[in-house]
């Protein structure tokens, strides 16, 4: 019964089905149905390639193959059309199930909907090519200004302004896709877990084994505390309504650790972290989301420039400028830096060395407006030693005024 409620769970959270080891659907739930299109009828018994779309190269489903073939997870996110032709998007994990002589007895494929995250990430990307069509258009205006220049240029600036109230919005909604993509990485290897766990546990009943089933019971449980708590920090790291208060600068910077603690141990990346006590007035998650911003940067870095020991060190001291006592926050990593044509740039909207499917380009704009008009501080990138070095500095509670370069 207990068994009968985990599986029930899992497909009614989730895109699942299973196929032979020769790709024929054998079982799909009713969320894979609403999203394809297509009724269990009409997939049972097909090849799964029914849902697969023309615009995927071969090579990546020969991957596939090779992979689950060698009894090895697969992971990828994957478009795919559905009866009616419209397009969807999964991030897909498929595991292979093992037969007791160890032999692959099927496929199981369990999958979540991020189709909004990419029509989204899609959209924004249109919505730089029309702000750059516009920034020429009001390059152009201002080559012919004349007599009129003064009320011409109150009239950009007010334009400007409107952008940047865009350009917060769009971050808002990338954060928002970055979260939702986050719990859905959190959630890919404690399901795969409690999928492997539930079929073990079923080969224990069949085995008349109740200690071996009080075993795999506990560990099931466990995972699904820790698939709830996950839900819980998201929840608390998007709540819109936190009023500005005093808090640690080390709380808002271990949240971000911990929110991307998978990825941070998935990627190898040694962190190291040096805190003095230090207490700032703000919203705390937005630091936290900065921070969150640097780390994903890094991360993303390693791997592009294939960095063997990837290594990030957070440090935060006390410091004195002017008589006004500050912190200051370092952010270093050894991903090999930046560009010195590039370094002046990174602050800037929509600017981005990665390519267009990493990312917006408005993390680190984000970032800087967020220490400069949440915090009152400043935040400065330099390159350092083999990588690259954030100094961000927020005056302490109780300094009224901003805390400035000497």
């Amino acid at each position: 019964m207990l068994l009968e409620q985990y599986r029930e769970a899992i497909e009614n959270s989730n895109i699942v089905s299973k196929t032979d080891t020769s790709g024929i659907i054998t079982f799909v739930n009713d969320e894979f149905c609403k999203i394809s299109g297509y009724s269990k009828e009409e997939l049972i018994g097909r090849n799964h390639n029914i849902v697969r779309h023309p615009d995927i190269p071969k090579k990546n489903f020969k991957l596939l193959w090779k992979t689950i073939l060698a009894k090895k997870t697969f992971k990828s996110t994957v478009k795919n059309r559905a009866k009616d032709g419209s397009d969807f998007y999964l991030n897909t994990t498929i595991t292979p199930i093992l037969k007791e002589s160890g032999e692959i007895a099927e496929f199981i494929a369990i999958r979540y909907n991020v189709t909004k995250e990419i029509e989204l990430k899609h959209a924004l990307q249109k919505q730089e090519i029309e702000l750059e069509r516009r920034v020429k258009e009001q390059t152009q205006e201002l080559q012919e200004l004349n007599r009129t220049l003064e009320s011409r240029v109150k009239e950009e600036i007010k334009k400007n302004e409107e952008k940047q109230k865009i350009l917060f919005m769009q971050s808002r909604f990338a954060s928002l896709g970055q979260m939702i993509a986050n719990i859905a990485h959190q959630w890919r290897q404690p399901l795969a877990e409690l999928n492997l766990t539930l079929f073990n546990m079923k080969k224990a009943s069949i085995r008349n084994n109740p200690k071996e089933m009080e075993l795999y019971y506990k560990k099931s449980k466990k995972i699904t505390k820790n698939m709830s708590n996950t839900i819980e920090d998201f929840s608390n790291f998007f709540n819109p309504n936190k009023p500005k208060k005093t808090f640690y600068i080390s709380d808002a910077i271990n949240n971000a650790l911990h929110i991307l603690e998978r990825d941070i141990e998935k990627s190898d990346i040694k962190i190291k972290t040096i805190f003095k006590k230090a207490k700032v007035k703000g919203v705390s998650n937005e630091l936290t989301q900065v921070i969150i911003n640097l780390l994903q940067n890094s991360k993303d870095a390693f791997r592009i420039n294939k960095i063997i020991n990837p290594e990030i060190s957070i440090i935060v001291s006390k410091i004195f400028i002017k008589n006004r006592s500050c912190a200051k926050i370092l952010f270093i990593d050894n991903a090999g830096g930046i560009e010195k044509k590039n370094i002046e740039k990174i602050f800037e909207p929509y600017f981005s060395t990665k390519h267009p499917n990493m990312g917006t380009g408005i993390g680190l704009f984000m970032s800087r407006m967020i220490i400069q008009k949440s915090l009152s501080g400043i935040m400065d990138v330099e390159n350092f030693k083999n990588g690259i070095k954030f100094t961000i500095i927020i005056p302490l509670k109780g300094v009224e005024s901003r805390c400035m370069t000497v």
